[in-house]
């Protein structure tokens, strides 16, 4: 049987892997790409950003045009063909596929499918018995639905963000378990769909890693829609009743249970890690995830990590910049390159959307980062009133003595289009005063964010 070597082996062929393996090929490594997946693509493309983002832009569609009696605009009833809604996200989602199949089997590297694992140092073997030897090694596996752990659920049967997008149906009823982005963005594709939403979060608001003013105007947004939300809750176990699914949960003293036709589970991702040998080598783990230092270096020199498999945050512009650093710090030892976290950005697609970059107020008080921050809101902003905006506020963060703006976050229409603007004036270290003597177009959203720099360049005058 054939041997195999590369300078580079690549494990996984997402967004990591690829950028990972395109760098390296651009700087003239012999490459070596090994992916065991069902279908190339990745998360993203696959089951991810792009498929959901498809389904959700549906859901505002139909949510526009029944809105629309308030211009006076009749269409009737709106109804939904699920079958054709469906097949249009496939089509779409081919199409993106197709393209990274592609740039995957242009002869800039190898590609094999196939399942692997390391080992022993400097040797990978291959599903079929074959043996491939190394010099470095990116881990770039991504992530899967995290495990059932409530009683009763997998004898219920749920729906999965990997099902849920598989199958063209909307149930009459819906029971989410989870409060964070996937369970969320879920929760209302379904509700403006028809489906009558509950969702119930363990912790005591929705997006926990957001600040509590924030997640605050999401959880109105979500009632005002006709979405229950149980906040602060424990599983209990679930439970069949006829052809509905019961799920018992505790909130404060009292045990409470709701009914649907369908539960959605979305506890969570977990990364993919196991049966890759790792240990074999004596990679460090950290709850479940590759360890890596900030130039995506592992415990053992030669083996690097990018993307979901070692965080710390499951974003997809992060996990192609970490495939890039690390295949960078591959071929350029002496002149490394680290991943700075600074300009971290993250977006919730929902309605009101949500986004954040930098530091939030949370953040900043655990870390002792002392700053002045200033909101404006979205329902006294003229073009957002346009729109119909009910909900949301903009908010900056900014350093009290210098003025530089540290931090924002955005809940409202268009948010994860307008948080690039405030990502910008941290790139260039603007102050609050710099950033409110740009000029703004008006009428547009944009120019929301000119109220809260001013009134923090006057507050630090």
């Amino acid at each position: 049987m054939d041997a195999l070597s590369a300078d580079v082996v690549v494990l996984g062929g997402g967004s990591a892997g690829y950028a990972a393996a395109r760098t390296l090929a651009g700087q003239g490594a012999q490459v070596l790409v090994i992916d065991g997946a069902p279908e190339l693509g990745g998360l993203c493309i696959l089951r991810g950003c792009m498929p959901t983002k498809a389904l959700l832009h549906a859901a505002e569609l139909r949510h526009s045009i029944r809105e629309g009696e308030l211009w006076g605009i009749s269409a009737g009833d709106v109804r939904v063909d699920s079958q054709r809604l469906f097949a249009r996200k496939d089509a779409l989602i081919a199409d993106f596929a197709g393209y990274r199949r592609q740039q995957l089997e242009d002869g800039r590297f190898r590609l094999i499918r196939a399942q692997a694992r390391f080992e022993q140092p400097g040797l990978i073997r291959l599903a079929d018995g074959r043996a491939v030897s190394f010099g470095h090694a990116v881990v770039a596996t991504g992530s899967s639905v995290a495990p059932v752990s409530v009683p009763g659920l997998e004898a219920a049967g749920y729906l999965t963000s990997d099902s849920a997008l598989a199958e063209a149906r909307i149930p009459e009823s819906l029971v989410v378990l989870g409060g964070g982005a996937v369970a969320l963005e879920f929760a209302q594709f379904y509700s403006r769909m028809g489906s009558r939403v509950t969702v119930i979060q363990r912790g005591p608001q929705l997006l926990s890693g957001y600040d509590a003013d924030v997640a605050g105007e999401l959880e109105k947004g979500f009632r005002r829609e006709g979405i229950e939300v149980f906040t602060g809750t424990r599983l209990e176990r679930v439970e069949r009743t006829g052809e509905l699914k019961q799920v018992w949960f505790r909130q404060g003293d009292a045990v409470r249970s709701v009914e649907g036709a369908e539960i959605f589970h979305g506890l969570g991702r977990v990364a993919n890690t196991s049966g890759l040998g790792l240990e074999t080598l004596g990679v460090s783990l950290e709850r479940g995830r590759i360890a890596t230092d900030l130039q995506q270096r592992t415990s053992r020199n030669e083996v690097f990590a990018a993307g979901d498999c070692c965080g710390p945050h499951e974003v997809v512009h992060l996990a192609v910049q970490q495939g890039e650093v690390a295949a960078h710090n591959i071929l350029n030892p002496g002149r490394p390159r680290t991943m700075d976290y600074r300009l971290m950005l993250s977006v919730v697609f929902t309605s009101p959307q949500v986004a954040q970059v930098g530091l939030s107020e949370r953040e900043a008080q655990g870390k002792g980062v002392a700053y002045r921050s200033e909101s404006y809101p979205f329902n006294d902003h003229g073009k957002s009133m346009i729109l119909g905006a009910q909900e949301g506020f903009v908010k900056v963060l900014a350093d009290p003595v210098s003025g530089e703006v540290l931090g924002a976050a955005c809940v409202g229409p268009q948010a994860g289009e307008l948080i690039h603007e405030p990502a910008v004036a941290m790139a260039a270290r603007m102050t609050a005063a710099q950033w409110a003597a740009v000029p703004h177009y008006h009428p547009t959203l944009a120019e929301i964010w000119t109220y809260p720099a001013e009134s923090l360049a006057e507050s630090l005058v």
